[in-house]
């Protein structure tokens, strides 16, 4: 006996004589995917985690000046750099229709991925 044969044996025993074995069908069927919305999708996934290593950057390089060990032409290029960086990074948010929120996944019980100050 097959586990089909089983299933259809219990609905009956169930008093549900009429129970059909549910048909699976293929998975592109079932999902409605279109091209926009991959790429938009796939954008912000890419993003959020440029946006996460700009941030973790960013509090490096604050964590380096406050300590004392750069020197100014240094904090100079990382202050220019880390501005090019976010600049850049506002252009994309804008060319995808994102906004710093569609970003920012939220972890369920951990919490938001990037802070929110």
């Amino acid at each position: 006996m097959t586990g089909r044969d089983e299933a259809a044996d219990l609905a009956a025993a169930l008093g549900e004589p009429g129970w059909v074995t549910p048909r699976v069908r293929p998975l592109d069927r079932r999902l409605a995917v279109d091209q926009d919305s991959v790429e938009r999708g796939l954008a912000s996934l890419v993003l959020t985690v440029v946006e996460l290593l700009r941030q973790l950057m960013e509090r490096q390089a604050l964590r380096r000046v406050d300590l004392g060990d750069l020197t100014d032409d240094q904090v100079e290029r990382i202050g220019a750099t880390l501005m090019a960086l976010e600049e850049q990074m506002t252009q994309l948010r804008e060319y995808f229709g994102l906004a710093p929120e569609d970003l920012n996944l939220d972890l369920g019980p951990l919490g938001p991925l990037l802070p929110t100050d």
